[in-house]
């Protein structure tokens, strides 16, 4: 019990710091530009990066515009699903608990900003021609970056410790071939 205690101690402390961040840097923007307006405080950065008001009823980056209800579902499936699987990775898998933990924060961050505001996200981070998106988005890419990055080095570690038996087996007979035979007694 004490285990999953601190288990779930970690995915809520991150997914929350995210939820917070996010929820906060969506007001900022609602609060401080009118919907389409964009703002940067240095005109040189203009076509490079620069904070826009906008509204985004599809998924991350813009995908999938007018799916509010479809990408709400998918949210709370995603929540629930990394809630149950969260416990069982390994607590040295920590790259995989903090990918899941991202994404988690990104997923809920979005979520509560679709229900809050009549199923649409705010979204204020553009970048050159790309997409418009928000801390949540970006929690979420990540997010899932981390996690393949743990998956992989996972998987590299394994397969080490998988072949080290071989490679030791390999050495030894290895150096019976090198060593020179013994002389015979006289």
């Amino acid at each position: 019990m004490k285990r999953y205690i601190k288990d779930y101690l970690f995915l809520f402390a991150i997914a929350g710091v995210i939820i917070a961040l996010d929820a906060w840097t969506k007001q900022l923007i609602r609060n401080n530009l009118a919907y389409g307006q964009t703002w940067n405080p240095w005109p040189w950065l203009e076509p490079y990066a620069r904070l826009v008001h906008w509204k985004n009823t599809g998924a991350a980056f813009g995908i999938g515009q007018d799916l509010s209800w479809i990408f709400a579902g998918l949210a709370v499936l995603v929540v629930i699903a990394i809630v149950y699987y969260f416990p069982k990775v390994d607590p040295h898998q920590w790259l995989i608990r903090l990918g899941l933990a991202m994404q988690m924060g990104g997923a809920l961050g979005n979520l509560i900003d679709r229900l809050l505001h009549n199923m649409h996200v705010t979204d204020f981070v553009s970048v050159w021609n790309f997409a418009v998106w928000n801390v949540a988005d970006a929690a979420i890419t990540v997010g899932t970056l981390v996690l393949l990055l743990g998956v992989w080095l996972d998987e590299r570690r394994q397969t080490t410790a998988d072949d080290a038996p071989s490679i030791a087996s390999g050495r030894a007979e290895r150096s019976r071939e090198a060593a020179p035979e013994d002389p015979p007694n006289a």
